[in-house]
């Protein structure tokens, strides 16, 4: 019978920074003794890790798999591109997206000993970062674009269409990629968002001495440029920017849509 409770192993977990599943082991190894468990950690090196968790994670690597109707993404961060390049980086991050493509965004959970490992084997800050899975229906199209740099993902796009096609589907891909839009339209741009930049474009617009009279559309205007700049839709398509996206997607319409970059 274990000496120590769940509450114990938290505790242990708070103090060290190491994974539940170390923290179970460190105790079940010192007969549920806090002190020597923590002693236990640091010999095993496992404790010096909990320094490692509070460092920036800026850097990392994103993987992009395709599996039947499921398309995935999966982002791990690290904190120097040195590491996010290594093989042993890519390779668990690739793993990731298989995984979650799939099964589902509960598989990553699997990979946790082995990123908690990674973190005392690399003495890094690592950690897992967005994570997104589509299923694709049979009326629909999908593909992706992913960007690489130094061997590792840096920028992922993953497109769902209804209708269209998994061509189509790659454009809209690429394009975003270039353009790095923070929504699909202007219906998800925060509320707070879109009256704090009206009241400036606004008195952008009176210092300008602009007309009283003329101050609605112009400020229509400029408002309208900051959805464009922001909201894929609205977007002038990059090989073409006589069309927007929406022209370009002619019948068919995005059904889901996400970006990962790394640094984002």
């Amino acid at each position: 019978m274990a000496n120590f409770t769940a509450k114990d192993v938290q505790s242990l977990r708070q103090s060290t920074g190491v994974g539940m599943l170390d923290a179970k082991k460190a105790l079940e190894a010192c007969d549920g003794d806090t002190d020597a468990a923590t002693r236990w950690l640091r010999e095993k090196g496992l404790a010096s890790a909990a320094k490692r968790t509070d460092r920036d994670a800026s850097q990392g690597a994103v993987a992009v798999v395709r599996d039947g109707n499921a398309i995935a993404a999966v982002e791990l961060r690290s904190e120097t591109d040195f590491v996010a390049k290594s093989v042993e980086f890519v390779t668990m991050v690739n793993d990731m997206a298989a995984a979650v493509a799939k099964d589902g965004e509960v598989a990553i959970e699997a990979f946790t000993p082995a990123v908690e490992q990674m973190l005392i084997s690399l003495k890094e800050n690592i950690s897992v970062g967005k994570v997104v899975r589509f299923e694709v229906s049979a009326d629909q199209s999908a593909d992706a674009y992913l960007h690489s740099q130094d061997g590792r993902g840096v920028n992922a796009v993953l497109v769902v269409l209804n209708g269209g096609s998994a061509d189509l589907a790659h454009e809209v891909a690429v394009h975003a990629a270039f353009t790095k839009p923070q929504y699909l339209s202007r219906d998800e741009v925060p509320q707070a968002d879109v009256d704090a930049e009206r009241e400036t474009v606004e008195s952008i617009s009176r210092n300008e001495g602009k007309p009283e009279a003329s101050l609605p559309k112009i400020i229509e205007g400029r408002l309208n440029g900051w959805f464009k700049e922001r909201c894929l839709l609205e977007q002038s398509y990059v090989r073409d920017e006589k069309q927007t996206i929406t022209q370009m997607l002619g019948g068919a319409s995005i059904a889901n849509f996400a970006q990962i970059i790394i640094g984002a």
